[in-house]
């Protein structure tokens, strides 16, 4: 068995100084460390129990297969704060058919991310008897 330690999301942006201040000053993920120098200069911020990496660019945006699913603890409040700092927001909050309270966005290249949000009596949380 392969026993991992940790793990990373790498994303190879278009515009890496673009994408830095989309996922560092506007959605505020800290940063983990940072590598090499000059505009395609690698960062990665912690991103809860993993981590995503900007490192390094491309000349076309990542496929449109490529998702980024977060949990916050509060999707309303992310909301607010991310719109005062004009992040576009695909879909506002919205208390999906499956219980999660979800919220869609994408970064500058287009990589959809969704907010979600698990309220406190939803099965992911607190299963009964398990």
């Amino acid at each position: 068995m392969v026993q991992v330690l940790s793990g990373r999301v790498l994303l190879r942006p278009t515009d890496p100084e673009r994408s830095r201040v989309f996922y560092g000053e506007q959605l505020g993920l800290a940063v983990y460390r940072e590598f090499g120098t000059g505009p395609e200069r690698g960062t990665v911020y912690f991103l809860g129990g993993g981590f995503l990496e900007l490192s390094g660019r491309s000349e076309a945006p990542p496929a449109a297969d490529v998702r980024l699913w977060l949990q916050v603890p509060d999707v309303t409040a992310a909301h607010e704060e991310l719109l005062a700092k004009g992040v576009e927001i695909v879909r506002p909050p919205v208390k999906e058919p499956w219980g999660l309270v979800e919220m869609w966005l994408a970064d500058p290249d287009g990589t959809p991310i969704v907010l979600v949000e698990v309220p406190a009596d939803h099965p992911i949380r607190y299963r009964p008897g398990i």
